[in-house]
């Protein structure tokens, strides 16, 4: 293309080249449904989940989100279809090195942390040894080590999201899946999971990301997928989901009178003010064609292309569905 775009974004995932998915996937679910009695919660879903990626998987409240992670975990069964894990049709074998943070905690309120830890990590086939191990690493990792010898009643509600995230990841899964893994955090433990699910997906780990944050999977996935009344409606690239959606509007700052941009005829001004303009370019109107108009009038210090928030798509796209949550 001959158009000129600097795009200034957080994710530094996120590129101008039109990546493809990856070839090889860990999840794949194909043609999946699953019925309770008359009502009808997955309808026909296939997904593929690619191996290293992290993937958010999103939708209203009772989109079916939660019983295709239910299915991923054998905790039900698909009525038709198939899941595969990692080219491999779903068994129970698989779920040793799959980490299930569900949204609702599944702890023993009056054992000690530690002993609790070490007692379900055992049960997950880990010597005690290992489980002893493995627990006082991430006790430690997560800033909670000197809480070992408390119950999970005596700790915060963000506490216990800690511990529900050590039993996760403790046994060193392939494959995670995390359901509001940041609920009850305050953002500086907020980040600091971010930054350990970051660190498991650089050493290999699979990750299915649920949650209504918008600027959280904005931030940490690669990929998603859209769920709505039990079907897949969107699934892609964030990248590309974010160009699918792209409104041709940009931002533009340059030193110099910026007025001149209200007389050219290919775009309207969204809004002005003294160092920079934003404005929605009509179709076949291009950023060659706008910069060969400015670039004789101001010194443009930056040309940045407003791509869609996911927030806003996801809303679009849903339609008359319950707004979720964004940073405010």
């Amino acid at each position: 293309s001959s158009e000129i775009c600097f795009l200034k974004m957080k994710d530094s995932r996120l590129t101008c080249e039109n990546r493809n998915f990856m070839e090889k996937k860990y999840v794949e679910i194909k043609h999946v449904t699953k019925s309770y009695f008359t009502k009808v919660a997955v309808k026909d879903v296939s997904l593929s989940v690619p191996h290293g990626s992290i993937y958010g998987l999103l939708g209203p409240n009772g989109a079916g989100k939660t019983t295709i992670i239910r299915m991923i975990t054998r905790i039900m069964y698909p009525d038709r279809g198939e899941i595969f894990i990692d080219g491999e049709p779903l068994q129970d074998r698989h779920l040793q090195s799959t980490g299930y943070m569900p949204e609702e905690r599944g702890l023993y309120r009056k054992m000690k942390i530690r002993e609790q830890l070490v007692y379900l990590l055992m049960l997950k086939g880990l010597s005690k040894s290992t489980a002893v191990e493995r627990v006082d690493f991430w006790l430690k990792k997560v800033n909670i080590y000197e809480w070992k010898d408390r119950t999970i009643s005596e700790l915060s509600k963000g506490m216990q999201q800690k511990i529900q995230f050590i039993l996760t990841v403790a046994h060193g899964p392939k494959l995670l899946i995390l359901d509001e893994p940041f609920s009850g955090l305050d953002p500086v433990n907020t980040q600091l999971i971010k930054d350990i699910i970051l660190e498991l997906k650089e050493e290999g780990t699979t990750t299915i990301f649920s949650t209504h944050r918008m600027e959280q999977v904005e931030e940490m996935c690669d990929y998603i997928g859209l769920i709505d009344n039990s079907q897949v409606i969107l699934e892609d690239e964030i990248w590309n989901v974010k160009k699918k959606y792209n409104k041709n509007i940009y931002r533009i700052e340059a030193e110099g009178d910026l007025t001149f941009i209200k007389d050219i005829s290919g775009l309207t001004v969204l809004e002005m003010k003294n160092k920079h303009v934003t404005v929605r370019f009509h179709e076949n109107f291009t950023t060659k064609d706008f910069l060969s108009r400015a670039i004789d009038k101001v010194n443009i210090t930056k040309f940045e292309l407003k791509l869609p928030g996911l927030n806003e798509i996801f809303i679009e796209l849903v339609g008359g569905g319950e707004r979720v949550k964004s940073k405010k």
